[in-house]
């Protein structure tokens, strides 16, 4: 049997029945076509109702999931933040969420200067809620488009009365209501929540910002899922867009409270728009023709690149392969690291680039202390070490970014085993056990080597900001003590996919909370007993505070058992094979 058949994806092939000589044959043959190219050109979008509510059924539970979690998101953020904020804590946090560190992550901060609990929600919290909507529309548009044509389902829809371009359309409207719906839910949160706030235009523009992300990322998914063949590298090309944008307006928010000249860049991002309109302090609603502009743009261009390819095909060609494989392919721990070599490049040029990028802002960091709040300068090590707390906290926040990358690594080993090639592989020698411990070893390793790529890219930009090469290997080492935390998260994922791998994205909760108490558990005064409960507030933000060995032992033996409960799982439960 030849394995690699079954990694192979050849498109669509036009059969012609009967012999090619035939004029009455070929006379049918003719009709037909142009029967069928007079139904798809009359109307492109025929069955669209039907398949839309297919999709929704299909949808019954992750649309109202996906809701109801964003939405209850939104109400914890207003809820907690009016109930444990007095006036001079919401004056302190405003001064740390003013500085450039936090202009980073959060955004350019609109209304801190007179601050109310509406105005410190919107600019501390909405980016992330905007994220959120994100990777449910990429998620939404790829299961619904790309996935359906791995597993041979669209060919079975377009045989009937569908138009080309039906699915598509029908995933994008699927995925605008969803967005919809998320706006109206997180209107209601946030409007009767305790922050009160005064305006409800204000609120609805909030929220309306952030569906509109949602729908703008539903669009660049539409286009990549037409680049490429799998569902996965669709996903994560559109993923990369998402962290591009997020970067682009990291950079450009940072240098705007820092007093720079990239504040322009925080213009050339979706994310970036939504936050420039300001609700409850400029409410504009301008910005959103940008937002609906290249929406527009995207899908048309999505609709133009599915008419130039085949059915199951992508627009980029995939590379023939060598016609006999490697010694390396020849054991699954081979094939596991080259179905994840390509996405473990990419990933490793963009840690590496971030990396340089943030540290270059150490230089201004430091120069800008004297004139930081005492607030600030308490959280970040005090004066003579914000160095060390800036570069601490930015091993916290890339074991974020990489950890979201190990979540969509392990869910990789699901989307194999549902395209059914997982089958035929453990049809030969190699047994389920030495399959996903090969799978797991690949995405444990390379979640450490992303942070070290991180980490050496973090210190090489900070030695060069503050001309001291002696930072590079405490950065590194600050780093790399983090991945134990990613480790942990993937043996939860695991575990989950050797049991019951429909209850994978339950892994993506966790993230989600762990992320969220890391990075503003402190900001809310949360007890550690509540702290504790993040797998990234154990080990320590080095070389700002001194490591813990005992967290890093701890995470990693988790990590270990957590992965071989999930092998036994796997031996024991039925391959998902229909």
């Amino acid at each position: 049997m030849n394995l690699l058949a079954a990694y192979t994806d050849d498109g669509d092939r036009t059969v012609h029945g009967g012999p090619g000589n035939s004029p009455r044959t070929g006379h049918h043959h003719g009709a037909h076509e142009r029967v069928r190219r007079g139904r798809l050109g009359e109307g492109n979008l025929a069955g669209l109702g039907h398949l839309l509510k297919f999709m929704l059924r299909r949808d019954r539970l992750w649309l109202p999931i996906w809701v109801l979690a964003l939405s209850a998101l939104t109400a914890y953020f207003a809820n907690a933040i009016a109930v444990v904020m007095d006036s001079d804590s919401l004056q302190a946090m405003t001064a740390f969420a003013k500085n450039p560190v936090m202009a980073l992550i959060t955004g350019p901060g609109y209304g801190l200067d007179q601050v109310t609990i509406p105005r410190f929600i919107v600019g501390m919290y909405g980016v992330f809620l905007m994220i959120g909507a994100a990777l449910m529309s990429i998620l939404t548009i790829s299961r619904h488009t790309r996935a359906e044509e791995q597993t041979g389902r669209a060919e079975l829809v377009r045989a009937g009365v569908t138009g080309r371009h039906t699915q598509l359309i029908a995933a994008l409207v699927l995925t605008m209501f969803m967005n919809l719906l998320l706006s109206a839910g997180m209107a209601a949160a946030f409007g009767f929540s305790q922050a009160e706030p005064d305006s409800w235009s204000a609120t609805m523009l909030f929220t309306v910002g952030i569906g509109a992300v949602g729908c703008v990322f539903a669009a660049v998914t539409a286009v990549t899922v037409q680049l490429s063949a799998f569902a996965r590298a669709a996903s994560s090309m559109a993923g990369a867009v998402l962290a591009l944008s997020f970067v682009l307006r990291g950079i450009g928010d940072m240098s705007h409270v820092s007093g720079g000249g990239l504040d322009w860049l925080s213009w050339l991002s979706p994310l970036g728009w939504a936050q420039q309109t300001a609700p409850f302090t400029l409410d504009r609603w301008w910005p959103l023709l940008y937002s609906a502009g290249l929406f527009t743009v995207l899908v048309v261009a999505a609709a133009m690149l599915q008419s130039r390819r085949d059915l199951g095909a992508g627009i980029v060609a995939e590379r023939l392969g060598r016609s006999q494989a490697g010694p390396l392919l020849s054991t699954p721990l081979g094939l596991a690291l080259r179905l994840q070599a390509s996405s473990l490049i990419w990933w490793s040029m963009s840690m590496l680039v971030m990396g340089v990028v943030f540290g270059s802002f150490t230089g201004p960091m430091d120069e800008g202390a004297a004139g930081m709040p005492p607030e600030i300068l308490s959280i970040m090590g005090g004066r003579s070490g914000i160095v060390d707390g800036y570069l601490g906290y930015m091993a916290l926040y890339f074991a974020i970014i990489v950890a979201a990358y190990a979540v969509i690594a392990a869910g990789g080993l699901r989307s194999e085993e549902s395209s059914f090639h997982t089958e035929p592989l453990l049809a030969t020698a190699v047994s389920r056990s030495g399959w996903l411990a090969s799978w797991a070893m690949v995405t444990l390793v390379g979640a450490g080597w992303l942070m070290g790529m991180a980490g050496l890219g973090e210190g090489v930009g900070a030695a060069m900001s503050m001309d001291d090469w002696s930072l590079v290997w405490p950065t590194l080492l600050g780093h790399l003590a983090q991945a134990p935390s990613i480790w942990a998260l993937l043996g939860f994922a695991y575990l989950l996919y050797g049991l019951a791998p429909r209850l994978m994205s339950l892994s993506w909760i966790v993230f989600g909370a762990s992320a969220v108490l890391a990075l503003f558990g402190g900001l809310m005064q949360l007890d550690d007993a509540v702290l504790d409960l993040s797998l990234f507030t154990h080990i320590g933000q080095y070389p700002a505070q001194d490591l813990s060995a005992e967290a890093v032992l701890w995470l990693a033996g988790i990590a270990v058992v957590l992965v071989g409960a999930g092998i036994l799982g796997f031996r024991r439960r039925d391959l998902v094979t229909a």
